[in-house]
């Protein structure tokens, strides 16, 4: 029963393409272990990081420009 329940599983993942590359995954892993240790700054003002969701932001941006598999950033709409 189980060894059905796994390749249901893969056969899913084969379906449905990946919307972050494992590339993306080890960065934002590599920036949050940074910022876990205090070592992750920011990139303009150089400040100390501890925002989970900055780190992530953060590790985001340097898989897109490495290259990886990441989708674009949301356009914030404009005010009138």
């Amino acid at each position: 029963m189980r060894l059905a329940a796994c390749t249901q599983a893969r056969v899913q993942e084969v379906i449905m393409a990946r919307k972050y590359s494992k590339k993306a995954g080890k960065k934002v892993e590599k920036v949050m272990r940074e910022r876990k240790s205090g070592t992750l700054r920011s990139g303009r003002s150089g400040k100390k990081v501890t925002s989970r969701k900055q780190a992530i932001a953060i590790g985001l941006s340097e898989a897109r420009r490495s290259g990886a598999k990441v989708p674009r950033k949301k356009k914030s709409s404009k005010k009138k």
